[in-house]
């Protein structure tokens, strides 16, 4: 019997401080930077939704539904447990909505691995987890429901056993968190690598 496919899900509900709060509509080589790992989970997956919060500010994503998650916790362990409950037991991929550099040919991957009977199964690249680019079962909800607000996300996945994978290449993992991340994205989407 084959497993689920997963829905995609880019988590795009942070406050996003460090870049001025309009993280999601920032232009990174010509198109928003949500844009970038919505358009790799779409080239993956059948079904592929954005997580935001209602204050959220998003760029027109044109049919991408968009599932709203409570106001509170503003943690993205929270945009995970929401995206759990809505996909009603299927599994979901999760990506950041700041990771421009995340490939469909990386999703295809984690989206086909099994979890083996782990709640989820989770890349490690250059020495740590990366469950920002994760693919989550629905077993991983009560935990993911339960974890305290300020929790590390990191101490969260691991605490529930999840299957490592490991990458060799960390660089599809790049979160855009500063202007030093925008220079550096920038130059390697324009590059078109």
């Amino acid at each position: 019997m084959s497993q689920p496919r997963p829905i995609g899900a880019v988590l795009a509900g942070g406050r996003a401080r460090r870049l001025g709060g309009d993280k999601a509509r920032l232009e990174i080589a010509g198109r928003p930077l949500v844009a970038w790992p919505l358009a790799a989970l779409a080239a993956a997956l059948a079904e592929v939704v954005v997580v935001a919060k209602r204050d959220t500010p998003l760029p027109e994503l044109g049919d991408v539904e968009i599932w709203h998650e409570p106001d509170q916790p503003r943690h993205p362990g929270a945009g995970i447990a929401h995206a759990l409950e809505r996909a009603a037991g299927r599994p979901v991929l999760v990506c950041a909505g700041d990771m421009p550099l995340v490939t469909p040919e990386l999703v295809r991957r984690l989206a086909g691995e099994d979890a083996d009977g782990a709640p989820a199964v989770v890349p490690r690249a250059g020495g740590r987890l990366q469950p920002l680019l994760a693919r989550y079962e629905a077993a991983a909800l009560p935990a993911l429901r339960a974890a305290a607000p300020d929790a590390p996300l990191t101490a969260v996945v691991e605490a529930l056993g999840p299957r490592v994978v490991e990458l060799p290449d960390e660089g599809p993992f790049l979160n855009v968190n500063t202007p030093a991340d925008v220079a550096a994205a920038a130059q390697f989407l324009s590059r078109g690598s």
